[in-house]
């Protein structure tokens, strides 16, 4: 007699081979995130919530609470949580940087600071010569630029007031740069503290070591015999 199977006993028989091959990916991505510094790990990208990556996380939840139960620590946590965004990625086939976080990438100056620095040095030229026409510069260069400065307004060059119109400017563009400076360095703050934060969690030691200043000795005369024994 042939043995017959039935269409819903195929269809729970791939749901649970789908199901440990999930689990299995979760296990991997877990044991890889524990043995992997910090720095070193992928950057995972952005997923949308669309209904497979949904199926996808509602799958591997229940997967997660024997891991979770066990966790000691929050760093054991951060690696169990960090490991099943992993597995997500791998399942659904997304895309990710596997060079780490403490690559060039990382490094790399944005794009929007590039041009805020560009801005910041046209400024200064175009201060440079509005200060220059100020003073009594009336090369052709000179005047075209300060035109330039003044396009879009009713500002005409021979207007009497015209020198209180380029201090106006100037101060305009002196306020310019000094927020486009504020928001790079407040930029760079939050990037110095957040490598520190890394570098922390990774190699105190190492941390500490980079912020401890260079030892400077003293270079003045050596004090004399009265004032070490005072001392």
């Amino acid at each position: 007699m042939p043995f017959v199977v039935d269409s819903n006993d195929e269809g729970t028989v791939a749901r649970e081979l789908e199901l440990e091959q999930m689990r299995s990916t979760l296990k991997e991505a877990i044991v890889e995130t524990r043995s992997t510094p910090l720095e070193n790990r992928p950057r995972l990208p952005r997923l949308s919530l669309s209904k497979q990556n949904r199926v996808v996380v509602s799958a591997l939840k229940p997967m997660l609470v024997t891991y979770l139960e066990a966790s000691r620590d929050l760093c054991e946590t951060n690696s169990i949580i960090f490991g099943a965004a992993l597995a997500v990625c791998r399942i659904i086939g997304a895309k990710f940087s596997t060079a780490g976080r403490a690559t060039g990438q990382s490094s790399a100056i944005p794009s929007w600071r590039i041009r805020i620095e560009e801005r910041i040095a046209k400024s200064r030229v175009l201060i440079g010569r509005l200060i220059c026409f100020r003073s009594g510069n009336t090369r052709p260069r000179i005047v075209r630029t300060v035109r330039m400065a003044f396009a879009g307004t009713n500002v005409s060059l021979s207007q009497p007031d015209i020198m209180q119109k380029l201090t106006e400017r100037i101060d305009d563009l002196k306020q310019r740069i000094a927020a486009w400076g504020k928001g790079i360095w407040l930029y760079t703050e939050r990037s110095t503290r957040f490598n520190q934060n890394l570098l922390f969690q990774s190699d105190h030691k190492r941390l500490f070591k980079s912020l401890e200043g260079p030892i400077v000795s003293g270079t003045g005369p050596a004090p004399n015999q009265a004032d070490t024994v005072a001392f």
